[in-house]
């Protein structure tokens, strides 16, 4: 019921999101009606690479269940993880960093019900998150990691372009956000991969793997398509305002 409830919260706040800004993009293509045409063909940069930027959504499930369109033999638990994600489950989700007002962490930032934003420049890629006013970088340029990094909540991202994908590669998380609602787990040697394909205007999918051979017995992969939000804009989001969710997190 705890999650259930969520998400009908975070749907209408979602649905108000584009209310707050009269904007219209003056480069979007569109239709003779006036209406954004997202069959269109993707834009490119100055190099010819695709262009990602815009205000983009995925559906809601995966942040209730990341790996909702898989069977079950596709996402193979081994005894930690396992035990992490039955004991999460029995207590309704109350240790949910979510609900403390914490960030998301990666991938799970990207279902949740609130939109993101992505500016592209030549040396980087910063995606914008509604949710709970945060950030990413994504580094085009080179950027090499220290052996031992200091684990963060978003981890470090550095991507590639093979063709007309974008290929981003995430570690260097710490071992406290969950991967969605349901509670699947992750470690800090998790390494998450993205390739973000743009195939029209309106059309993006991001492909996620998740590699963690402290939770899961082998990599596991979902595929999230987004919808983009033409005329749109973010809007403030202060989650430790009136957080009203930390009462209700009582467990079983």
């Amino acid at each position: 019921m705890r999650i259930f409830a969520m998400l009908v919260v975070f749907t209408l706040l979602a649905g108000t999101a584009s209310a707050q800004w009269l904007y219209r993009d003056p480069n979007a293509p569109r239709t003779a009606d006036g209406t954004v045409d997202v069959k269109a063909p993707a834009p490119r940069t100055a190099s010819g690479n695709l262009d990602l930027s815009g205000i983009w959504q995925t559906d809601l499930k995966y942040n209730a269940n990341l790996a909702i369109d898989l069977k079950a033999g596709d996402v193979v638990m081994l005894p930690w993880g396992q035990t992490l994600y039955d004991e999460r489950q029995g207590n309704n989700g109350k240790d949910d960093p979510e609900g403390f007002c914490l960030q998301p962490g990666v991938p799970r930032v990207n279902g949740v019900p609130f939109p993101q934003k992505i500016i592209q420049t030549p040396a980087a890629i910063v995606i914008l998150y509604e949710t709970r006013t945060t950030f990413r970088q994504i580094f085009l340029d080179g950027h090499t990691l220290v052996s031992d990094p200091q684990p963060t909540w978003m981890g470090y991202s550095r991507g590639r372009w093979e063709g007309d994908t974008l290929v981003v590669e995430t570690t260097g998380f710490n071992d406290r956000t969950w991967l969605d609602d349901a509670g699947h787990p992750h470690s800090d040697q998790m390494k998450v991969t993205e390739r973000f394909r743009r195939p029209a205007f309106g059309q993006l999918f991001v492909e996620i793997t998740i590699d963690d051979p402290k939770a899961y017995a082998k990599p596991w992969s979902v595929t999230q398509e987004f919808h983009l939000i033409a005329d749109g804009e973010l809007i403030e989001y202060v989650c430790n305002e009136n957080n009203l969710d930390v009462p209700h997190l009582v467990g079983k």
